[in-house]
């Protein structure tokens, strides 16, 4: 995917990092050690081979010039902090942090090397037919499993895993919202609804986020294509920099309740251990997916898109969430 927060770097910068994290004896001979890996939507992934041949995985953040949702400020050092968690309090599997640097020494942004997991992308193999309908039933079904032991590490507050976060999750999920709208209104995009319609749907259903009063952790971006399947099984979990101390409800395999175009959830929910929804949590997981549209109209503008796919589409789901709500236009 396209995107103007790829940082991209030149092969000599590149050697440099690797030098860095590896030592100058790994540091590769040819010019032809560098693919960049393009699925991801934010930053900029290569793979690497090192001399040795062994392969890794080099991630670079965004660069400090260019403007980024509010959300989206020092991200990469919240992914590290998840991946941190996960490894560290489940046995979910997660790629090897090899070497981080936050110094802005060599490239201005943070980045880090991890392992390189040979493995195929779940959800790009399942939409290919690469995968039977078995496997890929049994692939979503663990994930969801997979998911729900990752909500059991419990956080010091709501919110963002780095800095002071929130008392309470209405706070903290209030201020994600908020915080997005803001970003919409400062770069002029057009939701289709005043910004104002959109944060009084969230006060009056607000009462429901009350429920939760414990600040799990919530990845909230682990679906199909960030993971990794081999032989059937899920052998890595990818992408944590969304990862948030809140309601497991917001998770991304469950979005497919309210937006279809997501996919069922059905398998999903049974390895995650939920089957039917209160209507309290219904009204939560709603105003998930009402966040989530937000999101995908107002980032279109902050990615340079030079088509409006994305953006029509998160016009359409969002004026679909807002109808659930009993607003139409």
């Amino acid at each position: 995917m396209e995107s103007t927060t790829k940082n991209r770097q030149p092969v000599s910068v590149l050697r440099t990092l690797i030098e860095r994290a590896y030592g100058a004896g790994q540091v590769p001979e040819g010019d032809d050690f560098a693919h960049e890996i393009t699925e991801g939507w934010f930053n900029v992934a290569y793979r690497i081979v090192l001399r040795d041949g062994q392969q890794v995985v080099l991630k670079i953040a965004p660069p400090a010039e260019i403007p980024v949702l509010t959300r989206e400020v020092g991200m990469m050092r919240a992914e590290l902090e998840a991946m941190r968690l996960v490894s560290t309090q489940t046995s979910v599997p997660v790629p090897r942090v090899d070497y981080v640097d936050l110094s802005h020494d060599v490239v201005d942004a943070d980045l880090f090397f991890m392992e390189y997991v040979v493995a195929d992308n779940f959800g790009l193999s399942a939409d290919a037919g690469r995968l039977s309908p078995e496997v890929v039933a049994a692939g979503n079904r663990e994930l969801g499993a997979l998911n729900r032991e990752i909500n059991t590490v419990v956080g010091p507050h709501f919110g963002p895993l780095l800095g002071a976060g929130s008392a309470t999750w209405r706070e903290a999920f209030t201020t994600m919202v908020v915080d997005t709208l803001d970003d919409g209104e400062r770069v002029g995009i057009d939701l289709g609804w005043e910004p104002d319609q959109i944060r009084a749907v969230l006060a009056e259903n607000s009462d429901a986020l009350d429920e939760v009063t414990v600040p799990q952790l919530v990845e909230v971006d682990l679906w199909a294509k960030n993971s990794m399947i081999r032989d059937g099984r899920i052998v890595a979990i990818l992408d944590h920099e969304r990862a948030v101390y809140g309601d497991p409800l917001m998770e991304a395999g469950l979005t497919g309740l309210d937006m279809p175009f997501f996919g069922d959830p059905t398998e999903f929910m049974a390895g995650f251990g939920l089957t039917e929804l209160t209507p309290n949590q219904r009204t939560r997981r709603r105003l998930y997916s009402l966040y989530l549209a937000v999101i995908m109209v107002v980032e279109t503008r902050y990615r340079g898109h030079t088509d409006t796919e994305i953006y029509d589409f998160g016009r359409r789901e969002l004026d679909a969430l807002m109808a659930t709500f009993g607003h139409t236009r």
